[in-house]
């Protein structure tokens, strides 16, 4: 019997500024997975209690903490995000290498631009 996995499209596309509901991080995507994508230790190291479905977009973060802090690189379910306050600047090193940020807040990706 074959495994048939429904894709589903992206609920964040490139640029967008997230936050992790739980623990507040926040980041904006710049690469995101149809489903989950990363190592089975990664993913096991997650507690099952906690642990998100693999079927479901994961994104990649250029992400700080909730003070702007100590940016990172974070891989994300999409259960996990919601919508940041465009207006709430996220202070990460490599956002300038991939977008353009606009007046309003928003994050262009630079290929998108030429």
């Amino acid at each position: 019997m074959m495994n048939k996995i429904a894709c589903r499209t992206a609920k964040f596309s490139l640029g967008t500024s997230v936050e992790h509901k739980v623990y507040g991080f926040r980041g904006v995507v710049f690469d995101v997975d149809p489903e989950f994508d990363n190592s089975e230790d990664w993913y096991n190291s997650i507690p099952e209690d906690v642990r998100p479905d693999r079927n479901q977009p994961f994104y990649h973060l250029f992400a700080v903490n909730a003070d702007n802090q100590s940016p990172y690189i974070a891989y994300v379910s999409e259960q996990n995000l919601k919508l940041a306050d465009p207006e709430d600047e996220i202070d990460h090193p490599s956002i300038s290498e991939f977008f353009e940020t606009r007046n309003d807040g928003a994050y262009i990706p630079r290929d998108k631009l030429n």
